[in-house]
């Protein structure tokens, strides 16, 4: 296993978006660093290739952002879903970003069901990676556009069950879709914060799922987006 070492942790700057990068490779990590540390209030604070060293990594750094590829040191995805749940469990506050070469219908659903936010394949533009992690970073959903059917095609079948949405609840998926956050919706609809919440708890609940990123799929399905 490689010796990454820990530094000690500097200081937060207000603003700053901290990332820990997580993939076997030294030189995609080295890549990703070069493209990112470019960008204003993006700070790379950590890396890891293999899950032990993202765990202890991320539990020393606190960061914002973990960008995380399933396939780290086995030729299995298992690994990278099994760290993205521990993470999310253990940090709820982190935001994991999958960034892997491989788009798979089932592995997208999976790391959605594992906690986490965003998923896009590497070769994806970078404008769109940066506009990713900065999502993510604000507490919302990010998927490029072949993750996002690649879902919507696995949700083929599967009908949105319980009570039937409110008109405004829908109004508050259709811009829960776009991206937007509790405080964005509230000023959009006219309602308060609290009032928004109220409206997202119950279209989960009626969607019968536990995650916004989950609801923005149903939301796709549903032809709201």
């Amino acid at each position: 296993m490689t010796d990454i070492r820990i530094p000690a942790r500097a200081a937060v700057r207000r603003g700053e978006v901290r990332i820990v990068l997580v993939d076997d490779h030294a030189i995609v990590r080295q890549g990703l660093r070069s493209v990112l540390e470019r960008e204003p209030q993006l700070a790379i604070v950590g890396e890891a290739s293999s899950a032990a060293e993202a765990l202890a990594v991320v539990a020393h750094e606190r960061p914002s952002i973990v960008l995380l590829d399933l396939k780290l040191s086995t030729s299995s995805d298992s690994e990278g879903l099994q760290l993205c749940r521990q993470l999310t469990q253990a940090h709820p506050g982190v935001g994991v970003l999958v960034l892997t070469t491989f788009l798979d219908d089932r592995l997208v659903v999976e790391a959605v069901h594992a906690g986490a936010r965003g998923y896009v394949v590497k070769d994806v533009d970078t404008t769109e990676l940066i506009a990713a992690i900065r999502a993510v970073s604000r507490g919302e959903s990010a998927f490029d556009s072949r993750s996002a059917a690649a879902v919507v095609r696995s949700l083929n079948g599967q009908q949105p069950h319980g009570e039937t949405l409110t008109g405004r609840e829908l109004d508050v998926l259709r811009l829960l879709a776009r991206g937007m956050s509790n405080r964005t919706i509230g000023r959009e609809l006219f309602i308060s914060e609290t009032t928004v919440k109220f409206h997202v708890g119950n279209l989960m609940r009626k969607l019968d799922v536990s995650r916004r990123a989950e609801a923005v799929y149903a939301a796709s399905k549903m032809g709201l987006i």
